[in-house]
């Protein structure tokens, strides 16, 4: 505390106090003592509240602890569940219908599908990639990845893979943007007369089937250096280059074909980074300012070239009618603030309280995104002058209202208009996805997404249920009845109430970034099941998953869904959203049962160890199959509570998940042999990442929702300060 400096009765840490008066306010037309007044005054007047929303979680989750104790199992009576469920507030009244009704949402938002990137803000060079994903090669895509159904080669450019390549790139542009009379492989080279683009071919000269998917080109009418196409409202830039190897080898002289891929990217302050103490929090809201004006840049070696990754610009072309255009480079850009559960010790109120850190980063993020409200910087992030800020984990139509009367008391202090701040409300706790419409309703004004996600929305069922009995082993609750019904219901009270057009609706992350051939077979059903963007782990996967939405107009899509409910009303309902997922008549044999164990095991300590030691918040780990999965907070969640569920109801012992996390351990240890700063966890299994993955499993009933955060954040910060205690001794900080 001592060295803390004060601003308005606050306790601030030094190095958020200089990041926040000396980098990111300057030139936002708001001053510190502005923002330190603003923030300090609504800290201490809505930090009650959060409060009381937190202490609501509790006293709801102790009364379904409770029954499900008085009545163990699956439900008998729905009915009388249901009927408890409301009588205690768990589920709230609906009121009727409405349309969302936000103002100034891009149009990435509103009227362009695609892929969504999740990335750790807090990696310079991950964030940069993310944002520059908005436009990728397909013929890299495709040759570096497993998609076409084989891993790429080793070695120098194989040539038959790269005709495999062009066939099926040839063979979508025809399915995309067809010709009339002619296929794309029968293409000799192109050329714009009179705003028409025509393609030349041993039959002459035809155009597009659809004349308005010509866009525009770069270069000579006569023999463009680049055209770019339009389908489904996302562009394809062909470059021609007969110089180049691929091109030169092309009839046309085609070398490559870009597809719009990374529609939007979440900067994400949340389940995908480690932020535990100032330090942490103020890279993570430099990088989001170096983002927001542009500056943020980072030194990358990449096959031996050294080079300096910044923002890309956007592209500029001669549109058909002759007169200059552009496209956006970059990918629109969200930040993903945390929940109201935790607080930070960046800063303390008069009574020497950590603020929780939602109210911080509600602040900050959208105080920071001013320079690109303002256009003091290099690049324009949302051209329509918002916001657009991912609030998770909130329980309930209260909670969301709680956040958006926040933001609403950031603008005021910020001088910004009402509702110029987005809210994307993540559907990923069980209390959110029963009262839907209504927490959609708290928003009305500023909704700008909402999505499902399998791993958190399954952490917080397990969690919500914890009495009723033994779960289902994890791929089987994928197939269990509240799972389509959650994720069926998300789309179709989102269409009801009007997002249609002003919002996105998402789905999950795929998490197995090596699987391309999977991922394209299979993640092709979002857009078939109505959403209009769905998360991808790679700038490689959002090239691939980009095709799909060339494959199914997601709008036209939407519309369909829309006259079904007209017609018929939802697809389900909220008696199967509340079928519990439980193992009853399930008779796990003692194999099926380690086996479980083992897998949820070694994923907890391999994204664990790398959390605590070397506060990595989010990467590809390798699951115990050794196939590397992309994991965060949510993937801990899941498996934490899973086992803590069935360690709860007898199916494994307390000595045998001992046994078992210490043999995960060892593979863990193993897998990451190759890495120079990774400290093993045998065998003395008592290091500060062992022991917090044993936490997350033996304390996994208590903890709030089941989240890892108040765990993670304990053992971290405790390993930082060990290690800063070895460093000032002489030692190694062994953390970078």
């Amino acid at each position: 505390m001592a060295s803390f400096v004060v601003r308005c009765g606050f306790s601030v840490d030094p190095l958020l106090a200089r990041f926040l008066e000396e980098e990111a306010l300057p030139g936002t037309g708001v001053s510190a003592e502005d923002f330190w007044k603003g923030f300090s005054e609504t800290v201490s007047e809505m930090t009650p509240e959060n409060r009381a929303l937190l202490a609501r979680r509790e006293e709801l989750q102790r009364r379904i602890d409770a029954w499900h104790r008085a009545h163990p199992g699956r439900p008998a009576d729905m009915d009388a569940y249901e009927s408890f469920l409301r009588e205690i507030g768990y589920i709230e009244p609906e009121g009727p219908d409405f349309s969302i009704d936000p103002v100034n949402v891009d149009d990435e938002i509103a009227v362009i599908a695609g892929p969504q990137l999740v990335v750790p803000v807090t990696n310079a060079r991950y964030a940069l990639n993310a944002a520059n994903a908005r436009w990728g090669s397909l013929y890299d895509a495709l040759y570096g990845t497993d998609a076409l159904g084989s891993p790429p080669p080793a070695g120098p450019y194989d040539p038959a893979r790269g005709a495999e390549v062009i066939a099926w790139v040839r063979a979508f542009l025809d399915e995309t943007v067809p010709l009339a009379g002619a296929r794309h492989d029968e293409v000799t080279g192109w050329r714009v007369e009179d705003g028409r683009l025509l393609a030349l071919t041993g039959k002459g000269s035809v155009p597009l089937v659809e004349p308005t998917a010509f866009a525009g080109w770069q270069g000579e009418a006569a023999a463009p250096e680049a055209v770019i196409l339009r389908h489904h409202r996302l562009h394809l830039l062909l470059r021609f280059d007969r110089a180049h190897p691929i091109g030169r080898t092309d009839p046309a002289g085609l070398a490559d074909v870009r597809l719009e891929a990374a529609i939007s990217t979440i900067m994400d302050m949340e389940d995908s980074v480690a932020t535990v103490d100032a330090e942490d929090k103020v890279q993570a809201y430099r990088n989001w300012l170096g983002l927001m004006k542009g500056t943020l840049e980072t030194p990358v070696v990449k096959g031996g070239r050294r080079f300096t990754r910044r923002l890309a610009g956007d592209i500029a072309f001669t549109a058909p009618d002759g007169r200059p255009a552009r496209l956006p480079g970059r990918a629109l850009m969200l930040v993903r603030n945390v929940g109201h559960l935790m607080t930070t010790p960046a800063v303390r109120d008069r009574e020497g309280r950590e603020v929780f850190e939602g109210l911080l980063d509600a602040f900050v993020t959208t105080a920071i995104a001013l320079h690109d409200l303002r256009r003091t910087g290099r690049f324009v992030n949302s051209r329509k002058g918002s916001v657009y800020v991912v609030k998770p984990k909130m329980h309930g139509p209260a909670e969301v209202a709680f956040t958006d009367r926040l933001f609403g008391r950031v603008e005021a202090v910020l001088g910004l208009a009402p509702h110029t701040v987005k809210i994307g409300i993540m559907d990923e706790e069980r209390r959110t996805s029963v009262n839907l419409k209504e927490c959609i309703r708290a928003a009305r004004h500023r909704v700008c997404f909402i999505n499902t996600g399998f791993l958190d929305r399954t952490g917080d069922e397990i969690h919500t249920s914890m009495e009723a009995g033994a779960f289902l082993r994890k791929e089987e609750i994928k197939q269990a009845t509240w799972l389509e019904a959650y994720e069926t219901r998300n789309v179709d009270i989102g269409l009801a109430c009007g997002l249609h057009g002003k919002a996105q609706i998402g789905k999950g992350m795929w998490a197995m970034p090596d699987r391309m051939a999977d991922m394209l077979r299979e993640k092709i059903a979002h857009p078939r099941a109505g959403a209009n963007t769905a998360w991808v782990p790679s700038p490689t996967a959002a090239v691939l998953h980009a095709t799909h939405y060339h494959k199914v107009d997601a709008w036209a899509r939407q519309r369909e869904i829309l006259a079904r409910i007209e017609r018929s009303g939802p697809r389900a309902g909220l008696r199967e959203l509340l079928t519990l997922p439980l193992a009853e008549g399930r008779r796990y044999g003692a194999g099926e049962i380690r086996e479980e164990v083992e897998n949820n095991a070694q994923g907890i300590l391999g994204y664990v160890v790398r959390w605590i030691d070397q506060g990595v918040g989010c990467s590809k780990v390798p699951d115990i199959h050794d196939i590397g999965l992309m994991e965060d907070r949510a993937t801990c969640r899941i498996s934490s509570q899973h086992i803590a569920n069935w360690l709860h109801h007898g199916l494994v012992t307390a000595e045998e998940v001992e046994e078992i996390l210490r043999a995960m351990a060892e593979v863990v240890d193993r897998q990451n042999a190759a890495d120079p700063f990774y400290r093993p966890m045998a065998p003395a299994f008592d290091g500060p990442a062992f022991r917090a993955a044993r936490e997350l499993i033996f304390r996994g009933r208590e903890l709030p929702s089941g989240y890892t955060e108040p765990v993670l954040h304990k053992w971290r910060r405790l390993a930082k300060e060990a290690r800063a205690r070895s460093f000032a001794e002489g030692g190694s900080s062994g953390d970078m």
